[in-house]
């Protein structure tokens, strides 16, 4: 493989001294970033269909709801009602972190009704 690189870097400084780079468009400004460069390869036409028609990933979405819910939380005083909402925020994480395909180590972690109960009831 060191073969193929050493010829193709030889190549390119040969072009580079005949001048072959130096009238190239776009010469002097900054590439243009790629959005999609962190999506893979397979969702990525997906996504920029999504981006045109001004809609978010279904990942984005599910961690709009979640963060929804848990903005909702500390305004719910009836503990069965908080007990579902916890138990849907629940489910939402477990739906975002089989959708992200990630390793368990960078997964959402869930909420647990116990220490939300607690902190809720202390304000």
């Amino acid at each position: 493989m060191f073969i193929f690189q050493k010829i193709a870097e030889d190549k390119i400084k040969e072009a580079i001294e005949r001048g072959e780079f130096d009238n190239l468009e776009g010469k002097g400004k900054p590439l243009e970033k790629e959005e999609s460069i962190r999506i893979a390869p397979e969702l990525r036409l997906a996504y920029k269909i999504l981006k045109n028609a001004n809609l978010l990933p279904p990942e984005i979405e599910t961690l709009k709801e979640i963060e929804r819910l848990e903005d909702l939380l500390p305004k719910i005083s009836d503990e069965n009602e908080r007990y579902r909402y916890i138990r849907k925020m629940n489910n939402l994480v477990t739906q975002f972190n089989l959708m992200r395909n990630t390793s368990v180590s960078l997964e959402k972690k869930q909420y647990y009704f116990n220490k939300l109960t607690k902190k809720f009831s202390k304000q």
